[in-house]
C-alpha cells in the first residue's frame, strides 16, 4: 500500500490559511504538512481557530528553509498550479494525480504556493508532475485550503474512510393513521365553509388528500401534525 501524501505549503502568508489546509487535510484523511518559510513564522497562534479541531496536523508540521528541502525524501512531487508557467513537464488533474500516488511504492509530495501569487517558476520546476484544474479563465482564483482540498478529497476516494451514519428512517404510518389525519382536517375544514361551492367539493377533497398522502409520513409525524391540529382547534386563551 502506498504512503499517504505529505501536503507541502510554500511560504504560506497567513496563519489562518494554514490553519484551514490542515483542516481539508484531516477531513481526507492526511496528517502529514509541511511548511516551507511561512511568511510569519511557525508555530502561528492564527492556525489553531481556523483549524477547527485538525490540531494534530498542525502539531505535526515540519518547517523547512527551501522547498527541496521539504521534499527531499519524496521521489513523486506534484506541484499545483493553474498556469504552466512555460515549464514542460507531465500535466494531470486532481484524480489523476492521485491514482498515480495510490499506484507508486514510493513517498508523494502535493506541493502549494503562497496564497497571493502561487509557486514560482522555479519551485515548479522542482517538481516531476503539475496538477491543474478547468477552471473560469475569467476568474482562476482558488484559495489555498479549496486547493488542498480538491487534491485530498481524490485521494480520499481510494481509501477506507468512514462514510457518515446513515440516519435511521421510521417507517411509513398505517393507512389508518392517515385516514385519522385526513378525517381531522376535513372535520375542522367543513364548519368553516371550505369545501364550497359544493360542485367543487369532491375535487377539492381529492386535491387535499393528494397533498397530505405525498409526504410519506411516519407515525411520529402523523401523531405531532394531529397535535398541532387539535391545538389549533381548541379555544385561545385570553
Amino acid at each position: 500500500m502506498s504512503p499517504a501524501p505529505v501536503i507541502v505549503l510554500v511560504r504560506p502568508q497567513l496563519g489562518e490559511n494554514i490553519g484551514k489546509a490542515a483542516r481539508a487535510m484531516l477531513n481526507f484523511g492526511l496528517t502529514e504538512l509541511r511548511l516551507v518559510s511561512p511568511r510569519d513564522g511557525w508555530p502561528n497562534p492564527s492556525a489553531g481557530p481556523a483549524a477547527a479541531g485538525a490540531d494534530l496536523v498542525l502539531e505535526r508540521a515540519q518547517v523547512f528553509a527551501s522547498l527541496a528541502q521539504a521534499v527531499h525524501d519524496c521521489p513523486r512531487v506534484y506541484a499545483t498550479t493553474v498556469r504552466k508557467r512555460g515549464v514542460s513537464k507531465p500535466v494531470v488533474d486532481p484524480a489523476a494525480a492521485a491514482a498515480a500516488i495510490r499506484s507508486a511504492p514510493a513517498r508523494s509530495a502535493i506541493v502549494f504556493g503562497p496564497e497571493r501569487a502561487g509557486l514560482e517558476t522555479e519551485d515548479v520546476a522542482l517538481a516531476r508532475t503539475i496538477i491543474t484544474v478547468p477552471i473560469n479563465p475569467e476568474f482562476g482564483s482558488l484559495n489555498l485550503a479549496q486547493a488542498v482540498i480538491l487534491c485530498a478529497y481524490e485521494w480520499s476516494k481510494g481509501e477506507a474512510l468512514a462514510q457518515p451514519p446513515a440516519e435511521d428512517l421510521l417507517p411509513p404510518a398505517p393507512q389508518e393513521e392517515l385516514e385519522g389525519m385526513i378525517a381531522q382536517i376535513e372535520g375542522m375544514l367543513e364548519p368553516r365553509d371550505y369545501f364550497t361551492p359544493h360542485s367543487r367539493a369532491t375535487a377539492t377533497r381529492l386535491t387535499l388528500r393528494n397533498m397530505l398522502t405525498k409526504p410519506g409520513w411516519n407515525s411520529l409525524e402523523v401523531r405531532t401534525f394531529r397535535g398541532v391540529l387539535s391545538a389549533l382547534n381548541r379555544t385561545p386563551r385570553r
